[in-house]
């Protein structure tokens, strides 16, 4: 910016030099031509009556290069044709060659450097306004190129805080369950509770960092309904902590599914059906015609956000914890093994997910 400023700076002074010495040099040429007329005329003229005022000043001058008239008060170099002046320059021509006396005539520009000052004005005015503008557009276009990697920043940040806060809830009631020599009951069951807890998340973040190595899976068809019968028997702690009941009606449905992946898939489901589910709430599976369908009666979720569920560390709700990678889990099964997914879901009523097996 700074150098189209200079060239375009240089190319306008020049551009204004040359107009205005083009316009003195008419001038004086055309006042010579009128001494050189009158004289030839044998008119009876005298210099002064050749003499006027103009928006430039003007003298004349005789052989002896002394001055007739004019408001010129600069001593001239009659060596030089162009005289340059702290406000403009001298234009000297001797044309009249001693016509009524004349030898020289001299006009000078007063105004030139004032346009040129102007002209330095209005280029930085321009200069800064371009200036502020691209500046304001660079800061705009930073903002944007960099909001992804903040938000990036801030979703690993509250990753790493939900996730330590998730695992010093089990590991807390752990130790405090532990504090005695002999165990209650009631102490083994928390202990039990928060160990599956610890586990649930092990696996999660465990399948999340080491999604994109080559991890051997042992993919065969498996009978989904007794996969889920096992599973079930791991939530039934989870359930009885908040009063939810879970009904199930199961039939057999087989896919070729690495069991592992197909536990993880339901586990995240189930998990977040209690997770976010009401005390004293419900929970109906469904498995027939290969479709699994799991409905829970929880706070739902909003029409507006059940497109982002799926995004990895998205958390439509800060209540009961979680950080946000288990529906991304299920969602990189489902298309890795081509299973159709569907999520219905009405705010304070409850959530339903849909899976189909081809």
């Amino acid at each position: 910016m700074l150098l189209i400023a200079l060239l375009y700076y240089q190319n306008e002074k020049k551009l204004y030099f040359d107009l205005a010495k083009t316009k003195i040099q008419n001038i004086a040429s055309n006042i010579s031509s009128k001494v050189i007329l009158t004289h030839m005329s044998n008119d009876k003229v005298n210099i002064n009556d050749l003499f006027f005022e103009d928006t430039y000043k003007l003298a004349f001058y005789d052989f002896n290069k002394n001055k007739l008239k004019g408001n010129i008060e600069e001593k001239l170099d009659f060596s030089k044709k162009l005289i340059e002046t702290q406000k403009g320059f001298i234009i000297i021509l001797n044309d009249p060659y001693g016509h009524l006396g004349v030898s020289y005539i001299a006009v000078k520009n007063d105004t030139f450097y004032e346009k040129i000052k102007s002209l330095k004005k209005t280029i930085i005015l321009l200069f800064l306004v371009i200036y502020l503008i691209i500046s304001l557009i660079g800061f705009y276009l930073a903002k944007l190129f960099l909001k992804p990697i903040k938000d990036e920043r801030q979703r690993l940040n509250n990753f790493i805080k939900d996730t330590t806060h998730e695992l010093n809830t089990p590991v807390s009631a752990i130790l405090m369950s532990t504090e005695k020599d002999e165990l209650s009951r009631k102490q083994v069951d928390r202990i039990k509770l928060a160990a599956l807890k610890i586990s649930e998340v092990y696996k999660d973040l465990t399948y999340v960092f080491l999604e994109d190595k080559n991890i051997q899976t042992d993919i065969k068809t498996h009978d989904l309904k007794k996969i889920i019968k096992e599973q079930l028997k791991y939530f039934e702690t989870l359930a009885e902590k908040k009063s939810i009941h879970i009904e199930y009606k199961l039939k057999q449905t087989l896919f070729e599914i690495d069991e592992n992946d197909f536990i993880r898939l339901f586990n995240n489901i189930v998990s977040n059906a209690i997770k976010y589910n009401k005390k004293k709430g419900s929970i109906h599976i469904c498995l027939e015609k290969n479709k699994l369908s799991i409905k829970d009666s929880g706070i739902g979720i909003q029409q507006s956000n059940i497109k982002d569920i799926f995004n990895r560390y998205y958390r439509a709700t800060s209540q009961s914890g979680g950080f946000g990678i288990g529906l991304n889990i299920v969602q990189n099964l489902c298309v890795k093994y081509k299973i159709k997914i569907e999520v219905q879901s009405e705010l304070n009523k409850g959530t339903k997910f849909t899976l189909f097996f081809k």
